[in-house]
C-alpha cells in the first residue's frame, strides 16, 4: 500500500506540475495574440497578413488543445482522489498516465515550435 500512496503522490506532482504549465501557455497565447494585434493594425503588406492570419488559427488551436489537457490533467487528479489503494498500479492508472504523459510530449513540442516560429516573425514586424 505504501508502493501505492508514493505512485500516487508522485502522479498528482506531475499532473499539477502540467497543469501550471498548460495554465502558463495559455496566457502565453493571449500575449502572442496582443502583439499579432499590434503588427495586424500597421500596413505590411499581404505576406505578413497571411502569415499572421496563420498565427491566429494556430493560437486558436493551441488554445482548445490546452483546454482539453487542461481537463484531462482534472479528470485525473479526480480519479487519484478516488484511487483504490488496493489496486494493482500497474493497471488503469498507469496506462491512462502514460497516454496523457505522452500527449503533453506531443504538445510541449508542438507549443514551442509555434513559439519559435511567432518570435521569428515578431523579430521581422516589430521594432524594438
Amino acid at each position: 500500500m505504501q508502493t501505492q500512496v508514493r505512485y500516487l503522490s508522485d502522479l498528482k506532482f506531475n499532473l499539477e506540475t502540467w497543469r501550471r504549465e498548460l495554465r502558463f501557455h495559455f496566457d502565453e497565447m493571449d500575449t502572442f495574440q496582443e502583439k499579432l494585434e499590434e503588427i495586424a493594425v500597421r500596413e505590411f503588406g499581404q505576406d505578413a497578413r497571411k502569415s499572421l492570419e496563420n498565427f491566429q488559427n494556430r493560437i486558436m488551436i493551441e488554445k482548445a488543445a490546452i483546454a482539453k489537457l487542461k481537463h484531462r490533467c482534472k479528470d485525473k487528479l479526480r480519479n487519484i482522489h478516488v484511487a483504490d489503494l488496493t489496486e494493482d498500479i500497474d493497471g488503469r492508472l498507469r496506462s491512462e498516465q502514460s497516454t496523457l504523459k505522452d500527449d503533453m510530449r506531443t504538445y510541449i513540442k508542438m507549443h514551442y515550435d509555434l513559439k519559435e516560429e511567432m518570435m521569428d516573425y515578431f523579430a521581422t514586424y516589430l521594432d524594438e
